[in-house]
């Protein structure tokens, strides 16, 4: 493509779709070279909805998971010095993998030989983030290896190490020594809050400190403990306080991100310091082997690092719910779980109950310096607070804080749950009233472009229901929107009121019922609405199976429409949307 067809570009904020078919197409081929793209592997890909819980996004907007430094270098197709630094350190990385973990010749030569295929390739175009080459390299050096994780014993043996630091009493003595100044406070809830924070300084600096894991037997002066222990960062102190300080009325949700393996011993004692404070954390670890970074399997394979987890809830499941996430995060002050991927972070590869922990949460710790260039350095606002912690090249301690879009607006579980039972008292009311409760499940967001349309349907429908039948009650979903819920909210909501136990007759939509809409509106069936009914929502396939578990306790529920069997050609639903948009026909 030529580039004066590209527009002026400084961020990657700018990328949005809809305005130039030049632009559109380097876009789409940009995603599809990176394997970033939904629509080209929607298995492999988050949906634009599973992104949106993470990243503010305007309508059209393309989410690119680099820093704005790099996304420029790649859009302009040109082998920058920096470019090929970044290139050459994920060849070194394979390199120096397949050098110590294949000693068969033969196999060793194969892997390097097609690695540099794909190698050579990528510098022709300069057009592959970085961290994606790796990816594939990886890929391609686990295949032909037989190593399904290289690097276990090597993350074991640094948490032995920090495990052993941890226990000496020179490091006991620092970590606990009182501050030598006197604390200026007026209320003992700031004393208890300065000593909370001095105790996480400490804790975030040593979990910095890479020499404690990185070397055998490591035992430092006491000058040089005193002086890690103490590293500046000027704005610790204000940020640590803005977030978590002690005028918070209640604990907080966080979802911490771990950078490598012996630094999560320190990880861990920051986060049981969280707790202590009153907050709850979810503890997201690698789904495989990414180098050093903790896999969630190294909880079973390392017994240091499970004695460390001590109680905390593992959660594998790559799809939880928002049910299962909220009721996990609930009963556990620590909960553990997958972020889906084997990489560096990318949204797209997360899974989606890491997607959900994210959207629940009210703050994000990442530590590491690829994490501060994946969400500082990225332009883009995201839908919770985040606060990035690393080591710069000199050894200085940096904490950057970047806080939510101002968009971004969190539907809490205790404002659902009170909607919930408000609806609920308003059926028991209607009951005792000698009203029958009729619950209407329909499509909404299953046909794409139709959403407005399906409403309209839906509310000529309901009103046709209310104005035929004498003493019903009929719940209408799209008459309970909230601003700010998506579809992951609504389906939250709607099932614990539909396993409230007060529903008579529960309907969901037929045909005939969507031709009687058109023809109460005096209007033509479009032809993407012919034959459709409840079966093509898969929102609704939710809802029939709520459905059939409620009537086997209650056994007077009445289920009306489309017969149960038609319901389960479908998937689960879409995160965050009521549609999947395709039929399993396996």
């Amino acid at each position: 493509m030529q580039k004066k067809h590209l527009p002026e570009i400084e961020s990657v904020v700018d990328l949005c779709l809809g305005k130039d078919p030049y632009w559109d197409a380097w876009v789409l081929h940009f995603m599809t070279e990176n394997n970033l793209e939904h629509s080209v592997a929607p298995d492999e890909n988050a949906s634009p909805e599973q992104i949106r819980f993470m990243v503010d996004l305007q309508e059209n907007q393309v989410f690119v998971p680099c820093s704005d430094w790099m996304f420029r270098n790649l859009l302009d197709t040109e082998l920058t010095p920096e470019l090929l630094d970044e290139y050459r350190q994920q060849w070194r990385t394979l390199a120096r993998l397949v050098r110590d973990h294949v000693p068969d010749t033969y196999t060793r030569k194969k892997i390097i030989a097609l690695s540099r295929h794909k190698f050579g390739q990528t510098l022709e175009g300069a057009f592959v983030i970085p961290s994606r080459l790796f990816k594939r390299l990886i890929t391609i050096f686990l295949a032909f290896s037989a190593e399904e994780d290289p690097f276990r014993t090597r993350r074991q043996t640094r948490n032995r190490r920090a495990a052993r630091f941890m226990k000496s009493p020179a490091l006991s003595r620092f970590l606990n020594a009182c501050p030598d100044t006197a604390l200026k406070c007026s209320r003992i809830q700031d004393l208890r809050w300065e000593l909370d924070l001095l105790e996480l300084k400490r804790l975030f600096c040593l979990s910095t400190w890479e020499e404690i894991w990185k070397q055998d037997g490591f035992a430092p002066s006491e000058g040089d403990l005193q002086r890690q222990i103490d590293l500046p960062c000027p704005e610790f102190d204000a940020v640590f306080s803005r977030v978590l300080g002690p005028d918070r009325s209640k604990g907080i949700k966080i979802l911490y991100l771990p950078e490598s393996s012996g630094a999560v011993l320190f990880d861990l004692k920051i986060i049981r310091a969280l707790i202590r404070q009153g907050h709850r954390v979810t503890l997201a670890f690698k789904e495989g082997f990414f180098l050093d970074a903790p896999t969630f399997w190294d909880c079973e394979e390392d017994p240091v690092l499970g004695d460390a987890l001590g109680a905390a809830l593992r959660m594998p499941a790559r799809q939880a719910s928002k049910n299962e996430l909220l009721k996990a995060q609930r009963e556990n002050s620590l909960l553990l779980i997958s972020d889906g991927s084997r990489e560096r972070l990318n949204f797209y590869r997360t899974s989606v109950t890491f997607a959900r922990a994210w959207k629940e949460s009210d703050l994000v710790i990442a530590k590491g310096e690829p994490n501060y260039r994946r969400l500082i350095r990225n332009s883009h606002n995201f839908s919770r607070d985040v606060l990035t912690m690393h080591r710069d090249e000199q050894g200085g301690l940096r904490l950057h804080f970047k806080e939510k879009s101002s968009r971004a607006y969190k539907i809490t579980e205790s404002m659902i749950l009170d909607k919930a039972e408000s609806l609920i008292q308003e059926m028991r009311r209607s009951r005792l009233s000698g009203k029958q409760v009729m619950f209407y499940s329909a499509v909404v967001g299953s046909i794409p472009g139709q959403t407005k349309v399906a409403i309209e349907v839906l509310n000529t429908f309901v009103s046709f229901l209310r104005r035929k039948h004498e003493g019903l009650f009929v719940i209408n979903p799209a008459e309970h929107f909230e601003p700010g819920m998506d579809g992951d909210d609504l389906m939250f909501m709607w099932e614990k009121v539909q396993r409230s136990g007060v529903i008579d007759i529960w309907r969901f939509q037929t045909v005939s019922d969507i031709e009687k809409s058109f023809e109460l509106m005096d209007r033509k069936i479009p032809s993407v609405w012919n034959g459709k009914d409840a079966t093509f929502s898969t929102g609704c396939t939710k809802e029939m199976n709520i459905a059939l578990d409620m009537q086997k306790s209650h056994p007077e529920l009445q289920i009306m429409g489309p017969s149960p069997e038609k319901f389960f050609r479908r998937r689960e639903y879409g995160l965050g949307k009521f549609f999947d948009e395709s039929i399993d026909r396996n």
